[in-house]
């Protein structure tokens, strides 16, 4: 399978190509001084591919080198390609974002659920941030409709703002399987992924034949090691396809998905939503309302959050256009695009580090990446 964006040096797309080879530099010496085994990265420019490049060692345990097809756990970034596809089911007439989630997943009203709407759900104001799905479920998609039927609400929607790392995306899917009558995995992958031309290269639910491409998800060893992550490197957890935090991708791909996010839905002629959704979805549905995980405005999108014009954000960087529109992934990554300018970067590293380290590592390389932007 050809892949969905040419190659185009980055003089030919406006982007300064000594800039992007001192991003390059940096990472490798994040890398050397042991913050994380491997990485990629990718920047895109008006559908074409500037940079891609791979870092590094997939896996560490018996040492396997980062390649160009190596596929790294997206955490959280998963998040935007399962709201895509819910998006798809409103321009597809079958929800409306107003809609309650009960409307089209009968008994999510059990325990007051009842009132919470598709936009409290995808911008984090459902009021369940902590509810969790265990592992035991990632296989019964029958029995994981149960549990997220049985959620409790900590507060009553949108009374509070805070993150839902995981509970909320496990609604959405449930919800995508009542609308659609097919596994959101297998939705996900017909209605967004295969039809951009990234079926190689992304995936919600890994198959067991794509493993071996995997990285391994590692973490500080607390003695200036790394060390793998359970469950999150299992056989289990890949295969789950954890609709908030669990898709594996390349971070050509993930630039790629930006780049149809950023032309206003579509990439290489092939439409996936309309500009007019793709507008609604990137506004800012909290204002200027503290997240009470990160203690910082978020600017929740329906999927995304948005750059705003607060003094901190996170990922995106400081000099990232107002529109700019991303996520991140649990301490390892982040994708983003801006729109003003038509650039998407990906970032996929294979060690979850803290929060705190994350965002300054991503603070240069996003700032790095708008600093290349001179044409």
């Amino acid at each position: 399978m050809s892949f969905p964006l040419p190659i185009a040096t980055p003089d030919a797309v406006g982007l300064d190509p000594a800039r992007l080879e001192q991003i390059c530099a940096v990472i490798e010496r994040h890398i050397a001084g042991g913050m994380h085994p491997g990485a990629q990265i990718a920047v895109a420019r008006h559908g074409k591919l500037a940079m891609f490049r791979s870092f590094g060692q997939a896996r560490t345990a018996a040492p396997v080198a980062a390649r160009d097809d190596t596929l790294f756990l997206l955490y959280s970034n998963t998040k935007v390609v399962t709201a895509c596809a819910v998006w798809t089911l409103v321009e597809d007439g079958a929800i409306r974002f107003g809609d309650r989630v009960a409307d089209h997943l009968p008994g999510f009203e059990k325990h007051r659920k009842g009132d919470i709407t598709l936009i409290q759900l995808l911008s984090h104001q459902g009021g369940f941030p902590t509810a969790a799905v265990p592992p035991e479920v990632w296989g019964d998609h029958d029995l994981l409709r149960h549990v997220v039927c049985d959620f409790v609400p900590e507060w009553p929607a949108g009374q509070r703002l805070q993150y839902h790392a995981s509970a909320a995306h496990w609604v959405a899917g449930a919800m995508i399987e009542a609308v659609t009558g097919q596994d959101f995995r297998l939705y996900i992958r017909d209605k967004v992924i295969a039809p951009l031309g990234l079926g190689d290269e992304l995936y919600v639910g890994l198959p067991e034949a794509q493993h071996a491409r995997a990285a391994d998800m590692h973490e500080p060893d607390g003695a200036g090691g790394v060390r793998n992550k359970n469950p999150e490197s299992s056989a289990a957890h890949r295969m789950a396809g954890v609709p908030g935090g669990g898709g594996y991708a390349t971070a050509r791909a993930m630039a790629a998905f930006y780049q149809m996010l950023v032309q206003g839905g579509q990439l290489g002629g092939t439409r996936i939503v309309s500009p007019r959704l793709l507008r609604y979805v990137t506004q800012n549905f909290t204002g200027e309302r503290l997240d009470l995980s990160s203690g910082m405005p978020m600017h929740r999108g329906l999927g995304p959050y948005v750059r705003g014009t607060t003094e901190t954000v996170r990922g995106m960087g400081a000099l990232a256009h107002p529109g700019t529109f991303g996520h991140g992934g649990a301490g390892s990554s982040y994708c983003w695009g801006d729109p003003d300018s038509g650039v998407s970067m990906s970032f996929l590293s294979n060690c979850r580090l803290a929060e705190e380290d994350h965002d300054l590592r991503m603070e240069v390389i996003s700032n790095m990446v708008h600093a290349s932007i001179v044409g």
